[in-house]
């Protein structure tokens, strides 16, 4: 693990050549923009064949670019009894075939309330989380499943429930979408240096070292309105104050990934890079 962030999108930069194409390609342009990190977005379905993720892994190797999977968006850890069976295998697919690619990291969308009150609705997501990583481990799959902070209040996804989720489950850490949590009180809340830090704090309090250490950030300008999110914006386009969050990162040692969701994902990945690595050399001086 670096002792610093490293940048990236979730998917192939928009600028990737059509020839090799594909994750292998997508790869190839991360580390052409001097980026160090890759999220695949298999968000609809896992279908890469064994022959396509040893391409990946290969292609992730030669250029050194750290990999994740963001996994469909259809799963739901609080599906009904008789839904959660394909949310399971949405979940295993992504991790079996992420694995196999090389990528270390499986983001995924935990849920929703369905009008539950949250205390009733953790027990059954931790559960089904933790027979998920069971099965892994018994097949010596190694990934970190990430439960994604999610944009709406309606969604299963606060900070403070993926951090327990990732207390309560081995093999779980959370994927921190800053923007996500910004925009979900709905009210321009959660958008200081001291809010983010505030947050940090409270990942380090959770889970150590291995919280702030092995970080994973979704990032990207956000609209969002009274019941939360609803698009994701360029960074100069929104409210977000995404220089604040990068000097929180770096005052607290953070280390990991920071990825990118904007609409053009490079052109803010590689912005927040370069105003990241300005705050570094600021603080070497």
């Amino acid at each position: 693990m670096s002792n610093e962030l490293v940048f990236g999108t979730v998917g192939a930069p928009s600028s990737t050549p059509k020839k090799p194409g594909g994750s292998p390609g997508a790869i190839a342009r991360i580390k052409e923009l001097k980026l160090g990190a890759l999220e695949l977005a298999w968000v609809q379905s896992v279908s890469a064949t064994d022959a396509t993720c040893a391409a990946i892994k290969t292609a992730a190797e030669e250029h050194d670019v750290a990999l994740s999977v963001h996994a469909p968006y259809f799963i739901n850890l609080n599906a009904d009894s008789k839904q959660w069976p394909a949310s399971r295998e949405r979940l295993m697919k992504a991790a079996r075939a992420g694995f196999k690619a090389g990528a270390t990291d499986i983001v995924f969308h935990p849920g929703t309330y369905f009008g539950q009150p949250p205390e009733k609705v953790y027990p059954v997501a931790r559960e089904r989380l933790a027979d998920v990583v069971a099965e892994l481990r018994a097949d010596g799959n190694t990934v970190t499943l990430r439960p994604e902070t999610m944009g709406k209040s309606a969604m299963f996804g606060t900070l403070e429930e993926t951090l327990q989720l990732s207390r309560d489950v081995e093999g779980v850490l959370p994927c921190i979408d800053f923007a996500h949590l910004h925009a979900r009180r709905g009210d321009g809340s959660f958008n200081s240096y001291t809010e983010f830090t505030d947050a940090l704090k409270l990942v380090e309090a959770g889970l150590g070292q291995r919280g702030i250490r092995h970080i994973h950030i979704h990032m990207s300008g956000i609209e969002y309105g009274a019941k939360g999110e609803r698009n994701h914006l360029m960074l100069k386009e929104a409210d977000i104050k995404y220089r604040d969050l990068l000097r929180a990162l770096m005052d607290i040692s953070a280390a990991g990934r920071v990825l990118c969701e904007s609409p053009d994902q490079e052109v803010d990945a590689v912005l927040m890079q370069k105003a990241y690595q300005r705050l570094l050399k600021r603080k070497t001086r």
